[in-house]
């Protein structure tokens, strides 16, 4: 199939928008992917095609804050490795089996991340006492939300985010930068699958990779300059809407 160039300019704008709030709370899936479908390509090739978009906007986030001194790679290897890894088996398996049984699951879990944020002010504020090696952390936590991201995927910045505050005791602005890192590593993995499945449409894919990246870059920039301040209640706000987007299509309330 095909788009018209009109498309491609819009598709473009919204992937500049998403990628700015996904740099910032996660959940820029939440505005991309109803967007791909709304151009009538089939579901698989809509989902390929977001996760090269969403590659392009995590990557330049995540150059960011490596070039800021925010994200040490060499320390995190072993974790980014795990997640790679959960991702790539995640995705294999969306392809292979019925996922309406996690879909079904994942509001609760969505909406209660961002109730935890709502109601904990002084989540973040300062960094805590690690609970986890980060051996650990990565065989654990990176790799089962690597497997979610490759498998369904929404809401995954926003997870990546607690876990890093809760188990490894991470400020919220330094959690929102891992996160983004890790995420980058997961769509990426997640993308090789779907590339070798033919999956993408690549004029829209890589006129919203482009927005991505624009947006993305000033949003990390805000999260380095507004930290706190900014990214708790984009949290909260992107948890809720991703909450109500998830129960309405599945028809909760029809």
């Amino acid at each position: 199939m095909e788009i018209s160039i009109e498309l491609i300019a819009i598709l473009f704008v919204v992937a500049a928008v998403a990628g700015f709030i996904d740099a910032l709370a996660g959940g820029g899936g939440l505005i991309t992917i109803p967007a791909l479908l709304m151009t009538g390509m089939p579901p698989a090739m809509a989902l390929g095609t977001n996760k090269l978009q969403a590659s392009g906007g995590s990557f330049s986030a995540s150059l960011y804050f490596i070039r800021q001194k925010a994200v040490n790679l060499r320390q995190m290897w072993f974790v980014l490795l795990c997640t790679f890894i959960g991702s790539v088996i995640g995705t294999v398996l969306i392809q292979m089996v019925d996922s309406s049984l996690i879909k079904k699951a994942i509001p609760f879990l969505v909406f209660a991340i961002g109730l935890y944020f709502l109601f904990t002010p002084q989540l973040g504020e300062e960094d805590r006492r690690q609970r986890l090696t980060l051996g650990i952390f990565a065989v654990t936590a990176a790799f089962v939300i690597g497997f979610y991201d490759g498998f369904f995927g929404p809401g995954t910045g926003s997870i990546l985010s607690l876990v890093f505050i809760t188990l490894l005791g991470f400020n919220l602005t330094k959690a929102t930068a891992h996160a983004k890192v890790l995420n980058f590593t997961s769509n990426i993995a997640s993308l090789i699958c779907f590339l070798i499945g033919g999956q993408i449409m690549w004029s829209a894919g890589l006129a919203m990779l482009c927005g991505q990246i624009l947006g993305a870059h000033f949003g990390a920039k805000m999260v380095l300059s507004k930290g706190k301040t900014l990214i708790r209640p984009m949290v909260v706000i992107m948890s809720f809407l991703m909450t109500a987007k998830m129960v309405y299509e599945q028809g909760w309330f029809h």
